[in-house]
């Protein structure tokens, strides 16, 4: 079994920061977590899941990130916590939103589409007030 449980979400005011954690566990995960892409994904009320940021696997060290975030968001991962984290920085009111992670492919590159991640966490909320 896969589980990700994020933590970390918060209110915020605009220009502010949160760093959001993904904590990874599972029978066979956790010895694996390394060889996985991972990614974070937000969903707005009233909008579809959108991805935000993907990290490859431990042997490829790529990122990637949507328009909108980059230079303000930061994936990253620690391999021997078995954690991926997303700082986010210069926050706007427009990021408000529940936050997930997810698994992305096995030895996977950074990839953008939801339907490349099988497990997902249970989400936590940023609300960014201005």
């Amino acid at each position: 079994q896969v589980q990700l449980v994020e933590s970390g979400g918060g209110l915020v005011q605009a220009g502010g920061s949160l760093r959001l954690s993904c904590a990874a566990s599972g029978r066979t995960f956790s010895s694996t977590f390394s060889w996985y892409a991972m990614g974070w994904f937000r969903q707005a009320p009233g909008k579809e899941r959108e991805f935000v940021a993907g990290i490859s696997w431990s042997g490829g060290d790529s990122t990637y990130y949507a328009n909108f975030v980059k230079g303000r968001f930061t994936i990253s991962r620690d391999n021997v916590k078995n954690t991926v984290y997303l700082q986010m920085n210069s926050l706007k009111p427009e990021d408000t939103a529940v936050y997930f992670c997810a698994r992305g492919p096995y030895r996977g590159s950074a990839s953008t589409g939801l339907n490349e991640y099988d497990y997902w966490g249970q989400g936590t909320q940023v609300t960014v007030s201005s």
